[in-house]
């Protein structure tokens, strides 16, 4: 009886090591931008540049975390006076494109309202900083 009670702790425990491994993976996994496939359908492509004075039309692809201001030193440069020069961030997560101001000093809005804490954006949703918006498409 216990040979066999020693078998099953034994076989439980591996289990366990499986199960831990696999979480690990599973997160790796979708850090490195795999997600769920039903997650990826729905989430948003891009983010265009919808009003602006010089760069209207430009799409921005947030594959990667790409931060925006009027810094040279940002992803994307933002020609507005009243951008901050690193402004906001643009992360793509599974459920969406996720936006955090980086403490600008005049702020980032999404659809009117300026943001204290990171936003998930769905399509149609819009950006603004300064003069400039960005639409969620």
């Amino acid at each position: 009886m216990p040979a066999l009670l020693l078998t099953l702790l034994k076989l439980i425990f591996l289990a366990f090591i499986y199960l831990f491994v696999w979480q690990i993976a599973r997160a790796v996994h979708s850090h490195l931008g795999g997600g769920d496939l039903k997650l990826r359908s729905r989430r948003t492509d891009e983010v265009v540049i919808v009003k602006s004075s010089t760069q209207a039309g430009t799409t921005i692809d947030p594959r990667t975390p790409v931060v925006l201001g009027r810094s040279p030193q940002a992803d994307i440069v933002l020609d507005d006076p009243y951008a901050s020069e690193f402004h906001f961030r643009m992360v793509r997560r599974p459920e969406g494109i996720v936006v955090n101001d980086l403490g600008s000093t005049n702020g980032t809005y999404v659809n009117g309202r300026r943001i204290a804490a990171p936003v998930t954006l769905s399509k149609g949703d819009t950006i603004q900083v300064g003069n400039t918006v960005m639409e969620v498409r």
